[in-house]
């Protein structure tokens, strides 16, 4: 079977975001053979506390993410760049995640992409983010890399993406992600 389901995981929490926008293109770009599933949201998470761990067991939300990335075959990242590096809300929800019973992010197939109204894109939030990845033996996707630079330009008013260029790299983003998933899935290096 050469399918696969694909968590989308989004590292902004605002409705007019256009990483929102960049995940509904990706929706709409999917190849055959990858489905994006529907996107938690990570408003419900809590700060942190590993004594609250202690106390009280995991909190439900992160139950639920945990879960979620374990029944997915791969999961993509999509996340603005704040201050440089990954947004808190993402990381928090990955730091959360990362504690649970048998870690779900060790070994699962990993995709990146990202906008900002900046022209490098999301290419430092990315690259800390693939730090974390090593920490988490994660397997992320290398390259190409899907930055999507001086998005208002890519997008319209109604958050539909416009750029061309920008859509082709996303679909082949996907395709590769399939790929990647499935030699995994195989044992293939």
């Amino acid at each position: 079977m050469n399918e696969i389901t694909v968590l989308p995981i989004l590292g902004s929490l605002r409705r007019g975001s256009y990483n929102r926008m960049a995940l509904h293109a990706a929706r709409e770009l999917a190849p055959e053979g990858v489905t994006l599933l529907a996107e938690p949201s990570l408003r419900e998470i809590p700060p942190l506390d590993t004594d609250a761990i202690e106390e009280s067991g995991f909190p439900p939300a992160v139950t639920r993410l945990a879960e979620a990335v374990r029944a997915a075959d791969a999961v993509l990242f999509v996340s603005p760049e704040y201050n440089y590096s990954v947004p808190g809300v993402l990381k928090n929800a990955i730091d959360w995640v990362s504690r649970t019973p048998q870690q779900p992010f060790k070994g699962k197939p990993v995709g990146l992409m990202g906008a900002s109204p900046g022209p490098v894109g999301t290419a430092r939030m990315q690259y800390h983010l693939r730090q974390v990845f090593v920490f988490l033996e994660a397997h992320p996707v290398t390259r190409p890399e899907v930055m999507i630079g001086l998005a208002p330009s890519r997008f319209d008013e109604a958050g539909a993406l416009t750029d061309e260029t920008t859509a082709g790299f996303i679909r082949d983003y996907l395709e590769l992600l399939r790929g990647w998933t499935l030699r995994l899935k195989a044992g293939a290096p």
